[in-house]
């Protein structure tokens, strides 16, 4: 499916300034609510080009340059893509033998591709929450409990 585009090394100094100057520039188009933004961008050589951006890719592009603003590599990853386990495990911020464990297990949907696995993202996401909502349960329960216990909490 598509393609994992990344930044993977951290930004320059001189990146992140210009990613946070950007990043305010065009969130201000942000506030108009207008479907599509007209943006005019100047090359090398001095000429303008005017492109027309629909206001969820300007939302995208936003958030993107915020990241970098704040020093951070990041990946995007189509909601469709089909990742390989080392992509789904570096994703996930696991390592890749732990993620193929989680797979044979049964514990997240997955293919075979020939001897290879293949995880869609949105398999991924969906098994992320489903982790991120029972560790929040089990938290609920440990405060609840120690609420209880008339432990300070």
């Amino acid at each position: 499916m598509g393609a994992v585009l990344a930044l993977k090394d951290l930004p320059t100094l001189e990146e992140i300034t210009i990613a946070k100057e950007c990043s305010r520039e065009l969130s201000a188009l942000l506030s108009t609510r207008n479907g599509i933004q007209q943006v005019e961008l100047k090359d090398r050589r001095g000429g303008s080009h005017i492109v027309s951006i629909p206001q969820s890719a300007l939302r995208l592009l936003v958030d993107i340059l915020t990241e970098i603003g704040e020093g951070n590599a990041l990946n995007i990853i189509p909601i469709h893509a089909e990742l390989t386990t080392q992509e789904a495990a570096d994703a996930l911020n696991v390592s890749r033998p732990f993620l193929v464990k989680l797979l044979e297990e049964g514990k997240m949907k997955h293919r075979r591709v020939g001897t290879h696995r293949r995880v869609l993202y949105e398999d991924l996401v969906a098994y992320k929450k489903k982790v991120d909502e029972d560790r929040h349960n089990v938290l609920d329960e440990l405060a609840k409990q120690a609420q209880e216990l008339d432990m300070g909490y």
